[in-house]
Formats: structure tokens, C-alpha cells, sequence
């Protein structure tokens, strides 16, 4: 069985197609490999060239042996619509995704070959390269010898160096010949007591050792400790009187603040602050960052670093002087009141020159020692996202000369050597940037919040980005994610993001996923993981073909979800995973089952009847929310702006008096609902903020362990943050807070809106299913 909700429309903003030629990349070597060649686990990550199928081919029927080799690497040659028939891949696009995957299948005689090379991988390595195994439950893990050879295993772990040595068990199992050698396996029982960590398994056939990480996961993530209700909020969009027009970390270590001690909340969802650009022109979707595993220094407020009360006189003017020029980019036009688009750029080309001022202030002893330790955690990570960046301020976006193709490369290495200062000036950036995240968690927490900040977790990154340069194989080339056709995108979406490679996530203990997660997990009490089912499976789509002709790839979800449990144990946090979309009924009763929070949006939850889901058959497990940023605020859809909008884009597919007609039913069933409930006066007048609040009633009746009230909701706002299937037509995500009239609503005036003191109380008040 399958669950649609129809919200795919409802993802990110569909991404123009990028065309210029993804960056070289190097493969990438862990342990000692063993025996035969075996790129795909044990040793380099094998890739060839992406293979671009005419597109006559892309649908054309694949036969059974193709489709057996795909099923081999997790691609399914077949899926469910969203009108619940049952759509098959075409052999186009599953030699196209093979070849992502370093398999060459475009002949017969290539298939046969890919089988045989299949079925024998696991035997071709010595010992697995990853085993991820729940706490409390054994294992059973193989080593390959020469048969007749004898075998040994012992387990090195994580924090105390001890040795554990796993019981052989006797299991008979034929010997292989490969490569004119018989190979014999020996089996081996991981003990159940083992702590959670990531430990080495080290294996041994006399001079023979390989070595692979046994990670040892929990069973679930830790839940929130009680009941709360938080703010979503867009931090771009929210500045105040002393940040350079645009929302920063300062501004969120206030706004926490704010909402704690004057509404009562318990938790702040921003949106992902990723790392992007390190010069303008900026990408506005903060969900198509250059990196998930650093942040962006756009959010930093200059005069918070500490060396800025250091500065001469001069320097402090001229920091002033920028600070006034990035504010008036945005602030209200002289006489008139509607706040400007959000202006990325003039923002971000003024705080880069401040921070040059500022970063040039000698850092105290013990300042100094903090930031050394900082660069040494963060470590080649680190190293290589600097010297990116430079390379970006020299040559703009990829494609880059020869000899810059990855970190590795000759011209790379060499500008390490030439450019050491502003190596580290952007690694200062990160340092200070990580600081005052830092600084906005303890305002939160201070404050009295229960949870704080909760970061949001992007899908991808841009295909021209850091990580996709500095990270290599471990992302497959020559495709893209996207999402197939559903009733608000018949022709599917690209959002032109290239995937993780399972094979090489693998190969490499997951070590770049633990590390963006732990970097993530470091300042924050929860984070929400968008698109959480592509820790299951995700749509990929071959490079150049329309997005109808992709096919799901599965990932090895124990892994993804087990480590994901690991770091968010060791760091203390929540996590709510977004499974809005197209997805088996088991995986929300997985994420369910492993501590993962999933989302219910109000407009969205139905009985199984298509009737209001009552608050009382909602999901515990679950952060549930009246809308999102994909959709108007609560004002702008009552009255049917997500209608009005999608007509003037040309975006409806079917007459708009047909579309109106189903939004003012919905909105009449919602409304009936709430009436039910005595939550609206049946005989009364139709007062929009009457409805407002009490959909927000509604809302704090539910159980959900978390319930979201988006900000924009809180001042009257009614532009859209976000109008998915626009680019250019639309200003996505440069819209700045407003009220219900379009003006400028600053920080420090949100929680005297007249309709914040309400929604906070229904939110507190004695509706809330405590």
C-alpha cells in the first residue's frame, strides 16, 4: 500500500535546469583493499562517463536482464502514480542511472558482465566496508580468505581502544572462484552488548589484514521531553532595527527571546542556513546551498564579533557607513510604508567588506587558540571549503580552468600554497559564523525554550557547489533528484541537485553524512530533515532528460536512519523528519518507530472518508502545523490568494473558476469543522482573524508532541514565501515580513500584532491537549 498526499507541488521552488558541466572529480580510498577489484565497496569508487540516451530510448520497454541488474544497485524499475497506476522505467533511463553509479550497461554483453560483477561484490572484498548493526541486537558479519585459509576478526572500539573478538560460527558456505582462486567464507556473530559508536572490525588471513567501521546505532533518536508549541519563521525575512536589513543570528538569538518570554513558545524552525556563495549575485533558496555541512556568513551581525569593539575610530565609521547603505537596500521608500524585496546582494556585498575590516583586528591569545581549535575539528572539511571558496571569488560559478577540477587537483593544490590569508579568512567566516548560532542557541534556551533553534535540513546542493566539488564520487554525476509527475506537477520536477551515491557512502563509513550532521547537531536543540523519505529512496533523473523519465533509486535506510539516531543522541536533539509526498505506509510507522517526529499540515489531513482529520486522530509522533512555507500565510489563503497567484503565473491547469470553486469547498469543510468544535460562532460574521485563531485552536487540541505556528501568521502577513513551479515570475524567498496592509513589521514589534497575543493564547490556552 501507498500514501499520496497531494503536496509535491508543495516542495521547493522547481529549479531551473543547470547545463554547464559539473566539476572533475577523484576517487576517494579507505582501509586496505582485498582481493579482486571491487570499486563500488572496498577501495576506489569507480565512475564513468554519464550516458546519454537519445530520447527515444528513455521510455523504450528495458529487458529482463536490465532490469535485473538495476535491482541489484536499489533501482526500481517501476513505481505507482498519482493516479495509482503503475508506471515502468524505461531502459534509457535505467543505462543512465547505472552509469552514475560507475556500471556500464549500455550492451547486453556490458549487462551480463555487470551481473556477474554484481553478484560476486560482496565476496570481493575481504571484509565489508560498512555494518551498521542496532544497539542490542547481534550481528552476523563475513570475511572472505583463501579457502582453506584460516580467518580472524577482532573489534576495536571507538572511545577505549578494547579489543572485542566476535565468535566464528560454524556455517558452511561453497567457495567462489574469482579470479582463478577458490575464496571461502567465514562467519562471524558481532556481540549484542557492543556501546553505540563507530568501531573498526579489523580482519586478518595471515599477512592479509583489511579493515572496515561497524557502527553501532541506537534504537531510537530522543523525542522531545514534553508537549510545545513553537514559531516557524522565514530568518531572512525578519530583521530589526540594528541588523543590516536583513534577518541575522543575532536577530534569531532575539526573536527566541522574544517568543519565549512574551508568547510562550518553545522552539524557533528557521530555515536551512547553509553555506551559499561566498560572493554575490547570492542563490535566493536557501534549500540550493553551495554546502550542507558549513553555514552562510550571511547572517552574521559584524558589530556582535568580538574584535569589532576593537576597532579605531576610522574602521568603526566605515563599518557604520556599510551598515546604513545594506539597511536602506530593503528599508521602506521615503514617504510610503510597503516594505522592499529582501536584497541579498547589496546586504551581502556591504557585510563582506565590514568583515574584511573587522577580521583584520589581531585575534587575543586566547581567541586565537579557539580558532586554531575550531580549524583543526573541523579539519580537511574545512580546508577544502575555503579554498573553494576562493577559487569561486577568482572564477565565479563552474565551469573552472583545467587543473581546478577538485581539491586534489594541481592548480588547486597550488593555490593553498599562494593563498594561504584568505584561505583563512573564510575559515574565520565559518568560525565566527558558528559562534553566533552558538550564541542565538543559549539566548533560546536562556530565554526558557524548551528546545530552541531548530535547523532545517536541505535535500541537496547546488550542482556547482563546494560539496559537490570537494566531496567527489560520493555524489553521482550525470543525474539529478527531482520528483516525479503528481496532479500539480504533471511533468515532474527537477530541483537539479545531485545525489548521494549509495555504493560510495558506503565505501567511505558515511563519513561526509555523520560529519554534515554533526556539524548541523552542534548548535541547536532539534532539526528538521526536508524530503526525510530520501533517506528511503529518491527520484533520480539523468542529466539532460525530462523529468518523467527518472526512476527511484532505495538507499540503504538502516544506515541513513541509524546513524542520523547516533548523532542526534550524542548531541542531545530532536528531529523531525518532513514525509510529506508519495511514500509506502511503512515508513511512517519506521520514523515512528526510531523516535523520528514526522509533519502533519492542517489543510492536508484527512479521514479516511476525505473529511476534516479530527485533532484527536492526529499523530503523537509528529510536528503538526495549520501551513508552510509553500503555501500563503493563513490570511492569504482564507482568502484563496494561492487561487489568485497560480492564475496570474499561469500556473493552473484546470479554469480558474473550477479552482476557486474547490478552495472555497475546502475552506467551507475546514470551516464546518471548526464550528463543530465550537470554535467559531456558526450565526456569527466570517471575521478572518476569528478563523485564524481558531484554526490555531484547532491545532493546540491535537497530540502531536510538536505544534508549529508560522510567523507570518502572527502579524497578519498574506504574501506566499515561496510559489513552487516558479523561478524569475515569482520573488521566492526575498519576501520581507509584513502585516495584513504589506508594510514593514521589525523584530522587536512582532509580539504587540494584535493577532500574535491571540494565536499565543489559543496555543496556551485550555483547548491545548496537554
Amino acid at each position: 500500500m501507498w500514501t499520496y498526499i497531494g503536496v509535491s507541488a508543495l516542495k521547493e521552488t522547481m529549479l531551473l535546469r543547470l547545463s554547464a558541466s559539473l566539476p572533475g572529480c577523484v576517487a576517494m580510498e579507505r582501509g586496505v583493499a582485498w582481493g579482486g577489484a571491487r570499486p563500488q565497496i572496498s577501495g576506489k569508487i569507480r565512475a564513468v562517463e554519464p550516458f546519454n540516451a537519445p530520447a527515444e530510448t528513455m521510455s523504450a520497454p528495458p529487458s529482463e536482464r536490465l532490469t535485473h541488474l538495476a535491482s541489484l544497485y536499489g533501482i526500481q524499475d517501476r513505481h505507482q502514480g498519482h493516479s495509482g497506476s503503475i508506471e515502468r522505467v524505461g531502459a534509457g533511463t535505467l543505462v543512465a542511472i547505472l552509469a552514475a553509479m560507475g556500471v556500464k550497461a549500455d550492451t547486453p554483453a556490458a549487462v551480463e558482465h555487470a551481473i556477474a560483477q554484481a553478484q560476486l561484490r560482496a565476496w570481493n572484498a575481504m571484509i565489508a566496508p560498512t555494518t551498521v548493526v542496532r544497539e542490542g541486537e547481534p550481528k552476523d558479519v563475513w570475511v572472505h580468505v583463501a579457502h582453506g585459509a584460516p580467518a580472524h576478526l577482532h573489534l576495536e572500539i571507538e572511545e577505549t581502544g578494547d579489543k572485542v573478538f566476535p565468535v566464528q560460527l560454524d556455517r558452511w558456505v561453497d567457495p567462489v572462484e574469482l579470479s582463478g582462486t577458490l575464496t571461502g567464507r567465514a562467519t562471524f556473530q558481532i556481540p549484542a552488548d557492543l556501546p553505540v559508536g563507530y568501531h573498526t572490525m579489523v580482519a586478518q588471513s595471515g599477512d592479509v589484514i583489511s579493515t572496515g567501521t561497524l557502527i553501532v546505532v541506537p534504537q531510537r533518536v530522543p523525542e522531545p521531553p514534553t508537549r510545545m508549541w513553537g514559531v516557524m519563521a522565514q530568518l531572512y525575512s525578519i530583521h530589526s532595527a540594528q541588523s543590516w536589513g536583513v534577518g541575522d543570528f543575532a536577530d534569531l538569538g532575539d526573536l527566541c527571546h522574544l517568543m519565549a518570554r512574551r508568547l510562550g513558545a518553545d522552539f524557533a524552525l528557521i530555515n536551512p542556513v547553509h553555506a551559499v556563495e561566498p560572493t554575490a549575485p547570492l542563490t535566493p533558496s536557501p534549500y540550493l546551498p553551495t554546502s550542507r555541512r558549513f553555514v552562510s556568513p550571511w547572517y552574521l551581525r559584524v558589530e556582535q564579533i568580538r574584535e569589532a569593539a576593537y576597532l579605531c575610530a576610522a574602521d568603526r565609521e566605515k563599518v557604520a557607513r556599510l551598515a546604513d547603505a545594506a539597511a536602506a537596500a530593503t528599508a521602506p521608500l521615503a514617504g510610503k510604508h510597503a516594505a522592499r524585496l529582501v536584497d541579498r546582494d547589496t546586504a551581502w556585498t556591504a557585510k563582506l567588506a565590514a568583515l574584511r575590516i573587522v577580521h583584520a583586528v589581531p585575534l587575543p591569545p586566547a581567541r586565537r587558540d579557539a580558532f586554531e581549535r575550531f580549524c583543526a575539528e573541523q579539519g580537511k572539511a574545512l580546508d577544502d571549503f575555503a579554498l573553494w571558496s576562493v577559487l569561486y571569488q577568482e572564477f565565479g560559478p563552474a565551469p573552472w580552468p583545467a587543473g581546478y577540477e577538485s581539491p586534489q587537483s594541481a592548480s588547486s593544490v597550488a593555490t593553498r600554497r599562494t593563498h594561504g590569508a584568505e584561505i583563512l579568512f573564510h575559515k574565520w567566516l565559518q568560525w565566527v559564523a558558528f559562534e553566533q548560532l552558538s550564541q542565538a542557541q543559549h539566548s533560546a534556551l536562556e530565554a526558557g525554550m524548551k528546545l530552541g533553534i531548530m535547523q532545517d535540513l536541505a535535500v541537496g546542493v547546488h550542482p556547482q557547489g563546494a560539496d559537490v566539488w570537494a566531496l567527489g564520487e560520493l555524489l553521482a554525476q550525470g543525474v539529478s533528484v527531482g520528483a516525479p509527475p503528481d496532479m500539480y506537477n504533471q511533468l515532474g520536477q527537477d530541483w537539479s541537485q545531485p545525489p548521494w551515491r549509495p555504493d560510495a557512502l558506503d565505501a567511505t563509513a558515511y563519513q561526509a553524512y555523520r560529519g554534515m550532521l554533526r556539524s548541523m547537531f552542534q548548535h541547536c536543540g532539534a532539526v528538521r530533515i526536508d524530503h526525510v523519505i530520501g533517506l528511503f529512496r529518491l527520484w533520480w533523473i539523468p542529466r539532460g532528460a525530462d523529468p518523467r523519465f527518472g526512476a527511484y533509486v532505495r538507499y540503504d535506510h538502516e544506515a541513513l536512519v541509524g546513524i542520523l539516531c547516533l548523532e542526534a543522541q550524542r548531541a542531545g536533539v530532536a528531529v523531525v523528519g518532513e514525509d510529506l509526498g508519495t511514500f509506502e505506509h511503512w515508513v511512517s510507522d519506521y520514523l515512528a518507530d526510531r523516535g523520528l517526529l514526522g509533519t502533519a499540515v492542517l489543510w492536508f489531513e484527512k479521514e479516511w472518508d476525505g473529511s476534516v482529520k479530527a485533532p484527536e486522530h492526529y499523530r503523537r509522533s509528529a510536528l503538526a502545523t495549520v501551513t508552510t512555507h509553500d503555501l500563503p500565510p493563513t490570511a492569504g489563503y482564507l482568502e484563496l490568494e494561492h487561487v489568485r497567484l497560480r492564475e496570474e503565473l499561469g500556473l493552473l491547469t484546470v479554469p480558474v473558476a473550477e479552482e476557486t470553486a474547490s478552495a472555497e469547498a475546502e475552506i467551507a469543510t475546514v470551516r464546518a469543522a471548526l464550528i463543530a468544535r465550537g470554535l467559531l460562532d456558526p450565526n456569527g460574521p466570517v471575521d478572518l482573524d476569528d478563523t485564524i485563531v481558531a484554526l490555531h485552536r484547532y491545532l493546540a487540541m491535537t497530540p502531536s508532541l510538536l505544534q508549529g505556528v508560522a510567523l507570518v501568521d502572527l502579524v497578519g502577513e498574506r504574501r506566499t514565501q515561496n510559489q513552487p513551479g516558479t523561478d524569475q515570475e515569482y520573488p521566492n524567498w526575498r519576501v520581507p515580513l509584513t502585516d495584513g496592509t504589506g508594510s514593514e513589521v521589525l523584530l522587536e514589534d512582532i509580539a504587540d500584532a494584535p493577532l500574535a497575543g491571540r494565536i499565543a493564547a489559543a496555543m496556551n490556552g485550555p483547548d491545548r491537549a496537554w
